[in-house]
Order: structure tokens, then sequence, then C-alpha cells
């Protein structure tokens, strides 16, 4: 079966979940439920797309398809960010904060972060993409480690205010924050175009990829850039996912089976559609909201990066 064959079953998969999620069970109430539903069909397109995209250019950055761009940090920082304005300021400050305002904030400082990340590490030569991940790995464990302490030190009720921004949820996107974040990725994107052309050579690896003419450090740090924006707008959008990337992106690999990034990303962001719309109609029609998407998504997730763990130590 070609590619284009199997992205186009894909799109129908992603469509037909779609229709179901939308359409399922409409009773009087459609002019309510229905656009409710549609902000949260909008809101998993946009989050899932840039999730899957971000973490197929940093696999390929990387030539592992184990890690994902969460191991730079943004995740645990994006935590910190929720649970330092809590504990300086109270829980009615992160309430009563413009969604705007909060949004612009946290996707300005997880993108600072990276790009003085960024800076430090390939400021000097020598220093590879292995060695960010490092230093990422190590700053995400400090924040992780500050924000688990402030979070003993405040109220309990005001704990359970920074507790719901730890785990992902499509029930409340604030539908203001939609312009921001398709600008952003607009803008992005056509940034991305630029190295596109790229990517399949950079897959073979930087020797290679050297010898092709390909500039790689160069080409490297603006994806990097690329990468650390896209992660940053879908985790202030709905918050962090952690095990979506690593699922959607080996999922395209294994039934794509092809080393062209054309069809890898756009297979990669059709299949996060799928994950996610699936795993909103389990949350709202299986458990009835007793769990958050997120943990259905790294459950399975986190299977199936064990899986790929116990199938790469019986490689090696």
């Amino acid at each position: 079966m070609s590619h284009k064959k199997k992205i186009i079953i894909l799109a129908v998969i992603a469509f037909a979940f779609i229709g179901m999620y939308l359409f399922m069970g409409l009773n009087e109430n459609w002019d309510y439920v229905l656009p409710n539903r549609a902000t949260k069909v909008f809101a998993i397109i946009l989050t899932g797309g840039c999730i899957a995209f971000s973490t197929v250019v940093f696999q390929t950055i990387t030539n592992n398809r184990i890690l994902t761009p969460s191991l730079i940090g943004l995740d645990s920082l994006y935590l910190l960010i929720q649970t330092v304005i809590v504990f300086l300021f109270g829980a009615k400050t992160l309430a009563l904060m413009e969604s705007e305002t909060q949004f612009i904030l946290s996707v300005g400082l997880m993108v600072l972060f990276a790009y003085f990340l960024f800076i430090f590490i390939f400021k000097k030569e020598g220093r590879n993409i292995y060695f960010l991940l490092l230093i990422g790995i190590i700053f995400g464990t400090f924040f992780n480690s500050i924000a688990s302490f402030m979070q003993m030190l405040i109220d309990p009720n005001e704990f359970a205010v920074v507790q719901d921004t730890m785990f992902a949820s499509f029930n409340n996107v604030n539908e203001d924050l939609f312009f921001i974040s398709v600008i952003l990725i607009i803008m992005v994107t056509l940034y991305f175009l630029r190295f596109v052309k790229y990517l399949d050579v950079i897959s073979l690896g930087r020797d290679h990829a050297l010898n092709l003419g390909v500039p790689y450090d160069q080409v490297v740090k603006q994806l990097l850039i690329v990468v650390a924006i896209l992660v940053s707008v879908a985790t202030a959008l709905v918050g962090p996912i952690t095990f979506l990337g690593l699922l959607v992106a080996n999922v395209a690999h294994e039934f794509l089976k092809t080393y062209r990034h054309s069809y890898l990303i756009t297979g990669a962001i059709l299949i996060s559609i799928i994950a996610l719309v699936g795993g909103q109609l389990l949350v709202e029609r299986i458990f009835t909201f007793s769990t958050t998407i997120s943990v259905i998504i790294n459950f399975v997730g986190g299977i199936y990066f064990l899986y790929l763990l116990l199938k790469e130590n019986r490689s090696w």
C-alpha cells in the first residue's frame, strides 16, 4: 500500500472519530452541546498537531525514537510557573488572571528558557544534542523538585488549584486563546518551511548530513527553537501530556514505514488527533469524566514506552 493511501486512511479515521464525537448523543440542547464539542475538537487539533509535529522533528534531530521534547524540561517549567503564582500570590490570582496573560506568560517563559538553554549549550564547539538533553533532564528534575517543595507548603485548597494544571484537560479550554495559538503556529510553520528540505538528510545522522552539504549545526538550532515554541503552545493551552508525542511519532513510523518527513509529520498529526478524540470519547462516554485524557494517554504511552525499551534491549 502506498504512503498516500495510508495517509488517506488515517484522515478518514480521524474525520470519522471527529464526527462521532461531535454528533453522537446530541439531544434537544444541540445548540449548546455542539459548539462546546467543536471547541474541544479544535483544541485537540491544535494541541495534537503541535505535539506530533514537534516530536517527529525532535526525534529526527536526536536520531532516537525514544526521546521526546519533554526531556528539555518545558513541562516541568510549566508546572513550576503555575505553582509559583499560587505560592506567591494565592490561588485567587491564578483564577482571576486573564487567560491571555497567563498563556503569554507561560509560553514566553518556556520559550525564553529554551532559548537560553540552547545558547548555553551551543556556545562552545563540541557540545552536541545529547549534552543538551542531559542539561534538560537536570533542569526538569530541578523544576519538579522546587514545584513539589512549594506544593507541600501551600494551603491544601490552593494545592487543588495547582493540581488541576498538572493534567491536560480539554473540558475547560478557553476559546480566547485560539487566536493567539493559531497565529503562533502559523508563524512557526512558515518559518519551519525553510528547513523542511533538510529533515530527510538530517535523519541519516550528523556526519552524513555534513557530507551532503547540510549546515547541520545552524539548522538544528533553528529546528530546536521551532520545537520549543510548539511544545510551549500545546502545554500552555491544555497542560502537559507527557507520552502523547512518543506514542504517535512511533506509531507513524511503524505504520508508514518511510523516511519522508512530509508523510511522517502528516501521519503523526492525524494519529495524534485520532488518539486524543478517541481518548476524549472514553473520558466522556465510558469513564463519565471520572478521569482526564492525559491519564489515559500517559497510561497507554507508558506501556508503549516500556515495549520500545524492551524491543531495543533485545536488538542490543
